[in-house]
């Protein structure tokens, strides 16, 4: 198609159909990533890189652009109220955008209704139970700002919120409601049902204080190798025209250079450093020496997964972890091997054992448990790995902290070694955000096999 020949109308049909579906209450005309984000009628969308990117617009934009026909209805979100009502912020961008036009505030029920009927509704998950309060809603949009503020539990139960109605109901409803005729229910029906479901996220990379709750989001939808089907539009400052980007450049550059990588260039790879291990210390090698001391050191835990929630408020339960530590006689210690499962205690019971028999009889066996309790578990273990040498500790009030630095200072002393294997991302993950991150069930393992090993242990431990 030679596009120097369409006539005038041809062009203004090919227009429309190269444009998302528009609404009259959007007050500006979308940037170029802002419009890909409106096109996409994909289920699952995100938004996110550096701040400035227009991330807030977007979510707004994409709630309102079905609210001319009845019965649509859709859901936006922050961490807090506090957030949600700050300047630029989801709500009080809301009221800019509408506080002239036919669309009416309900503040009790924070919600717009449209005079379609179709509403726009504002809330916040701030505590682990908060995501009930949508119990009964039936959503056909979702947008969260700022998603790496949330718990990945809490926004994925919102996609049980999302669904049409069926055909009878819908039109017995606008029937009662409203004095439109038979030819109009139908035509507001099929306008309906082709409204795509939706659910959008937003966000800049998780800082330092959100990476406890924020860490899922770049597995879930930045990482190519885990994002799956899920869309990532990366939009930075350079594509938000409506901005003063060189004051907010000079704002920018104040901060941490980390901090800084984040916002200014959405750099999802940078690491957020915790405050106490930096990766680089850890030698990568092939192998362990073969005249080494060897313990496989357990940090038990009996959960599944989604069977209760975590400190956190998450159903993101702690795992069960064993590591396999060695130690040489210069005194020089080695990460051997990590393996961790979430499984009820049967199942745990006999992941120990098999462990137990591939590891060998030269691998002694130590299994953690509270001052307070676990008598019971660690006996039976023993019963259990009859034959190899286990035994139970009990760790000291406060112990993990204060053996952790102990590591820390042993490994930046370049003492320490893991061997290469595909679990070894996950444990530097889990040691370089230590201890802000949501687990510390490998650096538990790890800093006991560390203790057994190589620290200064009996003055610290008992045994059963």
């Amino acid at each position: 198609m030679n596009l120097k020949n369409l006539s005038e109308e041809e062009r203004e049909s090919l227009d429309k159909l190269m444009l998302p579906k528009w609404s009259k209450y959007i007050p500006h005309t979308p940037t170029i990533k802002q419009q890909a984000f409106l096109w996409l009628n994909d289920f699952e969308v995100f938004y996110g890189g550096a701040v400035g990117g227009g991330k807030s617009d977007a979510l707004l934009m994409a709630a309102l652009q079905y609210v001319d026909i009845p019965g649509y209805n859709a859901l936006l979100i922050r961490d807090t109220y506090t957030n949600l009502v700050k300047p630029e912020g989801l709500l009080t961008r809301a009221h800019e955008w509408l506080h002239n036009s036919d669309a009416r505030w309900k503040g009790e029920q924070k919600q717009y209704i449209f005079p379609s009927g179709a509403t726009i509704s504002f809330s916040y998950l701030d505590g682990p139970q908060d995501h009930f309060n949508h119990m009964g809603a039936a959503y056909q949009f979702v947008g969260i700002d700022e998603i790496v503020s949330i718990r990945e539990n809490q926004a994925t139960f919102l996609f049980s919120r999302m669904r049409s109605r069926d055909p009878d109901s819908y039109k017995n409803d606008l029937k009662v409601l409203y004095d439109y005729t038979e030819e109009q229910i139908e035509s507001f029906y099929s306008f309906y049902k082709s409204i795509p479901l939706r659910f959008r996220a937003a966000s800049n990379p998780p800082l330092a204080e959100q990476i406890a709750r924020g860490e899922w989001v770049k597995k879930r939808y930045v990482n190519k190798d885990t994002r799956g089907d899920r869309i990532f539009i990366p939009a930075g400052l350079d594509d938000n025209p409506h901005l003063n980007k060189a004051e907010y450049l000079t704002s920018l550059n104040r901060l941490d250079p980390v901090t800084r990588a984040q916002l200014l260039k959405g750099d999802w790879n940078i690491r957020v450093k915790g405050r106490m291990f930096d990766r680089s210390w850890f030698h990568i090698v092939d192998q362990a020496p073969a005249a080494a001391r060897r313990c496989r050191f357990y940090d038990p835990a009996h959960t599944a997964p989604a069977a209760k929630k975590n400190a956190a408020g998450t159903t993101d339960p702690d795992w069960f972890v064993g590591c396999k530590g060695a130690s040489t006689e210069q005194k020089l210690f080695y990460i051997e091997h990590i393996r961790r499962w979430r499984k009820h205690p049967h199942e745990s019971e006999q992941a120990v054992l098999s462990q137990a028999k591939i590891d060998g009889r030269e691998t002694s066996i130590v299994i953690e448990r509270e001052p307070s309790a676990g008598v019971k578990l660690v006996a039976d273990y023993i019963r259990l790995l009859a034959g190899f040498v286990c035994r139970g500790y009990i760790n000291p009030k406060g112990y993990l902290m204060d053996q952790a630095m102990a590591f820390a200072s042993y490994a930046e002393a370049g003492n320490c070694y893991i061997v290469n294997g595909p679990w070894v991302e996950d444990a530097l993950d889990e040691l370089e955000v230590f201890p802000d991150g949501l687990h510390d069930d490998q650096v538990r393992a790890m800093v006991g096999a560390f203790n057994e090993l190589v620290g200064t242990g009996q003055t610290n431990i008992r045994w059963l």
